[in-house]
């Protein structure tokens, strides 16, 4: 019998630009609460585990310093990455938004932002789409009120809106592909099924098993909730997957956790020596 990881690993490898993104959801969920820093020796066992080639890692490496997402120090002969400035307060963003959610109490007001064709319209398109923030035209963001706005576009001009009833939902609907939003909800609860019995049935879950499926997992259901606006209940559809996916997440993520960072525990280096333990929030995250 395939090993249930086999067909989530073989869907990921038929993905463009890979190796990149996952590095990043690498550093973000694993790296960042064991102190953020981490040797280049250690990514490469990592991402071993998915037969990507060490050229390949560290071209894309390369190319994650270069977009200012990942800061080298370099020690003797080897390297060490760590998230940079940029690259750190994108991903402090995401951690609520994927880890702790909360929906917008606000059920008729939204945030609204303007932003010219500067040099650094298309970095603030990318930090806005990943808090949250929907585009019902070019240059126009919105997202529930009390939404943070990533510093990216913090020159945007801001303003205050009400929507309510019909207004509301055409707002909604013009800045949210919500339909395709919930298929995706959907296909990642289909994709991901086969670990529930997996997780379940092991008494013991191998440390680089577990640490493969936790960032595989979390790297999709990251990309899913990111395009999710966290919009108020009232203002969704019925059947919103949303809260299912969660939880099925969740209780996946928290039964790895164990034996992934027991992986971590073995391989993880920095430059101080091994990594050190885990911060509270990593305790925290899906309660």
């Amino acid at each position: 019998m395939a090993h249930p990881l086999s067909r989530i690993i073989n869907r990921f490898k038929r993905e463009p630009s890979r190796t990149g993104s996952l590095i990043i959801t690498f550093y973000g969920d694993a790296i960042l609460p064991r102190g953020g820093s981490l040797w280049l020796g250690t990514l490469l066992q990592f991402l071993a585990l998915l037969d990507t080639d060490g050229g390949v890692v560290r071209t894309a490496v390369s190319r994650l310093a270069a977009d200012g997402w990942l800061a080298r120090d370099k020690v003797g002969r080897k390297s060490f990455y760590k998230l940079a400035a940029s690259g750190r307060e994108r991903f402090d963003l995401a951690v609520q938004h994927v880890y702790n959610p909360q929906p917008a109490p606000s059920q008729g007001r939204f945030e609204l932002l303007l932003i010219g064709n500067g040099a650094d319209r298309d970095a603030a398109r990318a930090a806005l789409s990943e808090a949250g923030f929907g585009s019902p035209l070019p240059g126009v963001w919105v997202a529930p009120a009390g939404t943070a706005v990533p510093a990216l576009a913090s020159g945007a001009i801001r303003l205050e809106a009400s929507a309510a009833a019909e207004m509301g939902g055409r707002l909604i609907g013009a800045s949210w592909p919500l339909a395709e939003i919930a298929a995706s909800y959907r296909d990642f609860l289909k994709i991901f099924a086969p670990l529930q019995d997996w997780v379940e049935g092991a008494e013991t879950l191998a440390p680089a098993d577990a640490m493969l499926a936790r960032i595989l997992l979390i790297h999709h259901y990251r990309r899913v909730l990111l395009r999710d606006p966290l919009l108020p209940e009232a203002l969704l559809p019925a059947d919103w997957p949303a809260p299912q996916a969660r939880a099925f997440c969740g209780k996946i993520y928290r039964a790895l956790l164990p034996a992934s960072e027991q992986w971590l525990d073995t391989y993880g280096e920095s430059a101080s020596g091994a990594l050190p333990p885990p911060g509270r929030e990593l305790a925290q995250r899906f309660r």
